[in-house]
C-alpha cells in the first residue's frame, strides 16, 4: 500500500470526525505538556540553586556543630549525641598556617530570625553577626555606604548593613538609607550600607538580611553562651585545595574536641557537597513529578485505543468492502496504525508547544514573586516526550488495528 494513499485515507477518515479527533488528541496534548513543563521547571530549579551556590565561590567550606547521621548496626540511623558547640577559639585555631596551610580565611557567624522595625513597619528577617573576614569570604559588597571595619567590631558598634529586599519592605526604596536607624530586637542600630543585590533563587531571596558586628550580635541581639558561634565559614586558598582544607579542618577539630573519626561532633561541608545534595533533591523531585505527569499520557493512550475501537466498529462495512476488492490484512493494519500514530504524534507536538508556554508563564510568575526560577526546556525532554507519545500511539493502536485486520470480508459486509 503506497504511503501517499495511506496518508490521504488517514486524513480523510480523521477529518470526517473532527470533534472526536480533537478530543482524542487532547489527552496526549495534556500529558506531553505536563511532562515538558514539569521537567523544565525541575531543571530550572536545579540551575537556579546551582548558580546561587556557585555565586559565593567554589572554594568555600562550612563548619557546623553536630555530625552527619550514620547507619547503626540495627539498620537505623544513629547520631552523635555528645555535641560540643563551636567557639571563637575553634575559629582562631583554623587560622594556624602550620596546621591548616590550605585555609586562607575564617569567619565565625552568629545568626537568627529576628524582628526588626523602621519607618513604622515591622518584619522578621535573618540577622547575621560576623567579623570583617565574612565579607571577602562571601563576596559581599555594598551598593551604597560602606562595610563595617575591625574597629567597629572591637568596639561593639551598633551599625548595620541591610539587604535590598528588606530596605524595600521597610522604606519602599533601596537608596538614600545610609544614616537611617533601624530597631533590631528593640535595639537601635545605624544603617551604614546597603548590600549589593544578589537576586532571588529557588531556595529563597539572598537580599532579605541584616549584617551586624559579631560582638554586637552576641551582646545585644543573638545571645549565645560564652564565645559560642553557630557556624564557621572557611575559605580555602583556591578551588584546587578544598579537599586538603577539608582534611586539615577535620584534623584540627578532632584534636580540639578530643573525638575519634567515627565520633565527630562537627560537620564540614563544601560547595560540591551542597551541589550534589541540591542536584539529588531536584532530580528526584523532577523524576517524581515527571512520572505523575506521564500517567496522563497513558490515559491519553487509552483514549486513543477506545476511539480507534469505536472507529473499527463504525467502519466494519468499509473494511469488508476494501477486503472484497483486494485489500490485504496488512493494508488494513497499516491504515489504522497510521491513524493512531498520527493522532499521538500531532498531539505530542501540540503538547510540546503548550508545555513550553506553561514553563514560560510559570517562570514569569516566579520572577514577579521575587524568585529567579527560569524553567529550562531541554532537547532531551522534548525528544523523550515525542518518542513516548509516538510509542503510546503505536502501543494502544495495535489492538484496534489487528482487530480491524482480522475481520472476515463476508461477516464485515453483513454488518449494519
Amino acid at each position: 500500500m503506497k504511503i501517499r494513499r495511506v496518508l490521504m485515507e488517514m486524513i480523510s477518515s480523521l477529518r470526517a470526525n473532527k470533534l472526536r479527533t480533537g478530543l482524542t488528541m487532547l489527552g496526549i496534548v495534556i500529558g506531553v505538556a505536563a511532562v515538558i513543563s514539569m521537567l523544565s521547571i525541575g531543571q530550572g530549579a536545579q540551575n537556579s540553586i546551582s548558580a546561587s551556590i556557585n555565586s559565593i565561590g567554589t572554594n568555600l567550606l562550612f563548619l557546623s556543630a553536630g555530625s552527619r547521621p550514620t547507619f547503626g548496626g540495627g539498620g537505623g540511623f544513629t547520631f552523635n549525641r555528645n555535641i560540643k558547640s563551636l567557639t571563637m577559639a575553634d575559629a582562631q585555631a583554623l587560622m594556624d598556617p602550620y596546621q591548616a596551610p590550605s585555609v586562607q580565611a575564617v569567619a565565625p557567624v552568629l545568626q537568627g530570625e529576628i524582628s526588626v522595625a523602621a519607618n513604622g513597619q515591622t518584619t522578621t528577617t535573618t540577622v547575621y553577626g560576623v567579623t570583617t573576614s565574612y565579607f571577602s569570604i562571601r563576596n559581599e559588597t555594598v551598593s551604597e555606604g560602606a562595610l563595617f571595619n575591625d574597629q567597629q567590631v572591637n568596639t561593639h558598634a551598633r551599625v548595620a548593613i541591610i539587604g535590598t529586599d528588606l530596605s524595600t519592605t521597610l522604606w519602599g526604596q533601596t537608596t538614600g538609607l545610609t544614616g537611617k536607624t533601624i530597631l533590631i530586637n528593640s535595639q537601635t542600630f545605624t544603617i551604614i550600607g546597603v548590600l549589593t543585590s544578589k537576586g532571588g533563587t529557588a531556595a529563597g531571596s539572598a537580599d532579605n538580611q541584616i549584617i551586624i558586628p559579631l560582638t554586637t550580635a552576641r551582646d545585644r541581639v543573638i545571645m549565645r553562651p560564652g564565645t559560642n558561634v553557630d557556624s564557621i565559614y572557611i575559605q580555602a586558598t583556591n578551588a584546587n585545595t578544598v579537599s586538603e582544607a577539608n582534611t586539615q579542618i577535620s584534623d584540627i577539630m578532632r584534636l580540639r574536641h578530643h573525638v575519634a573519626v567515627d565520633k565527630e561532633d562537627f560537620t564540614v561541608t563544601n560547595q560540591q557537597d551542597l551541589l550534589n545534595t541540591a542536584s539529588s533533591i531536584t532530580g528526584i523531585l523532577s523524576t517524581f513529578l515527571g512520572g505523575i505527569a506521564a500517567i496522563s499520557l497513558l490515559v491519553g493512550g487509552i483514549g486513543i485505543m477506545n476511539i480507534m475501537l469505536v472507529s473499527v466498529a463504525e467502519r466494519t462495512r468499509e473494511i469488508g468492502l476494501r477486503k472484497a476488492v483486494g485489500a490485504r490484512n496488512r493494508d488494513i493494519l497499516t491504515q489504522f496504525l497510521a491513524e493512531s500514530s498520527f493522532l499521538s504524534l500531532l498531539g505530542g507536538l501540540l503538547g510540546i508547544v503548550l508545555g513550553w508556554l506553561i514553563s514560560v508563564i510559570i517562570g514569569k510568575i516566579a520572577t514577579a514573586l521575587g524568585t529567579a526560577l527560569n524553567p529550562a526546556v531541554s532537547i532531551n525532554a522534548v525528544l523523550l516526550a515525542t518518542l513516548f507519545s509516538i510509542a503510546v500511539g503505536l502501543f494502544f493502536g495495535i489492538y484496534p488495528a489487528r482487530r480491524a485486520a482480522s475481520l472476515e470480508p463476508v461477516e464485515a459486509l453483513r454488518s449494519e
